[in-house]
């Protein structure tokens, strides 16, 4: 298998690692353990569903793991295509994985102090999640600035349908539009939901591509990682000072 295809399917499994942590964990998860605006069925449900509690837990730090592992794998994906569009990517993946931990982190405490109260425990527990699940939402901030530069590295490097490239990039700008409008008029949840759904299109298709398909044919063969080094060693001029 060609370096480039290989890479491109490591990318693709954490990438898809990722986007199944998160579904169970936010999606799936944390609906069943956190009741808004009832702080006492909250604090409940974490107690009557301990195990549940901490499968979110470690399913977020799962998410941290894959996010920041995906965002290193495509900037050595993509880092000869634009470095400073992959390099995008990776900041902006590591810095969404770690709004993500500091999340774990409070669904930890709140958990902890569920099965050992603190003060008032339930108001303790429910202010705990709603914190993590407004971090989830300002992250969504970096997690649309992490996708934009993925699709035009798509679009820059031609290794993958340019479509892809732009839904990404309009699913990336949705994305980091979602909080503002959450936020600004908190009556228009399904408008924010409406926002991130070329990003959700974006990413299952770039999932798909990568793992299926990895690159077009055509793509070079050579390892991207090192494209930089093999260039300069296979062009004397380029190894050479400018007149020397």
């Amino acid at each position: 298998m060609p370096p480039l295809i290989r890479l491109a399917r490591q990318t693709g499994l954490l990438y898809l690692g990722l986007a199944i942590a998160g579904g169970l964990g936010f999606l799936l998860i944390r609906p069943r353990l956190f009741a808004a605006g009832d702080a006492g069925s909250t604090l409940a449900h974490l107690v009557e569903h301990e195990g549940l509690a901490r499968a979110g837990i470690v399913l977020e730090l799962l998410v941290v793991l894959t996010q920041a592992l995906a965002a290193v794998w495509f900037f050595r994906l993509f880092r000869t295509v634009d470095s400073v569009a992959a390099g995008g990517i990776a900041a902006f993946g590591l810095v969404n994985a770690v709004v993500v931990l500091t999340s774990a982190a409070l669904l930890a405490t709140a958990t902890e102090v569920a099965l050992q109260p603190v003060g008032d425990a339930a108001a303790n527990v429910q202010l705990l999640y709603l914190v993590s699940g407004n971090l989830w939402t300002v992250g969504g901030l970096f997690f649309g600035l992490w996708l934009m530069p993925m699709g035009w590295c798509v679009l820059r490097s031609g290794w993958m349908p340019r479509a892809l490239g732009w839904i990404l990039i309009g699913g990336g700008a949705g994305y980091v539009l979602s909080p503002f409008v959450g936020y600004l008029i908190p009556q228009a949840g399904a408008a924010v939901d409406l926002l991130a759904l070329p990003a959700s299109v974006g990413e299952f298709w770039m999932i798909g591509y990568l793992l299926l398909r990895g690159v077009r044919a055509g793509a070079p063969d050579g390892d991207p990682a090192r494209g930089r080094d093999l260039g300069r060693l296979s062009d004397p001029a380029g190894a050479r000072p400018a007149g020397g």
